[in-house]
């Protein structure tokens, strides 16, 4: 009985590891560092981007706000889902992007400074996505490694490599 019983608990434990656990992008900061984000919220309807940056979000577009950004530590090894807007690092001969940084809201790293490190994720997939689909948000899942990546456009303070990538709806 005991060995049925350590057999059953092993596997849920298993079963609970691999679980998909749904993020949101508050959940990449460190609970004492959630005020000092200063960065805008999500905007969906790409019409409303200009008023959603105007007056409040001024700054150097190549200069990344918060490029150290604190982290949290306990999200490496869990499998997650997170939804964001892709910003391509990688395009494969097929004109897919395979390699990129997931970010919170449409235009950081482009047209708005980048946002702190920690709202940023460095993402290999494992599928491309066609650039013509660049401009609406999806859903990540794979592996989160909290791994400090750089790159041309931003830093990123997580890694999700071999993800899988399918459109996010609202």
């Amino acid at each position: 009985m005991r060995i049925l019983a350590a057999l059953l608990a092993t596997t849920l434990l298993s079963a609970n590891s691999w679980a998909v656990e749904e993020l949101t992008w508050g959940d990449l900061v460190p609970p004492e560092a959630r005020d000092m984000l200063g960065m805008p919220a999500p905007v969906h309807d790409l019409s409303q981007l200009a008023d959603a940056l105007g007056d409040e979000f001024y700054g150097d577009p190549a200069v990344q706000v918060e490029p150290a950004a604190p982290v949290v530590p306990e999200l490496d090894g869990r499998q997650v889902r997170l939804p964001g807007y892709v910003v391509p690092l990688g395009i494969t001969e097929r004109g897919e992007v395979d390699e990129f940084l997931l970010v919170p809201y449409f235009g950081a790293c482009i047209h708005v400074p980048p946002p702190p490190s920690n709202q940023i994720v460095y993402v290999k997939s494992s599928q491309g996505i066609p650039l013509q689909d660049l401009y609406q948000p999806f859903w990540i899942t794979g592996p989160m490694q909290v791994e400090h990546m750089e790159s041309d456009l931003a830093n990123a303070g997580y890694r999700i490599a071999g993800a899988q990538v399918e459109p996010y709806t609202y």
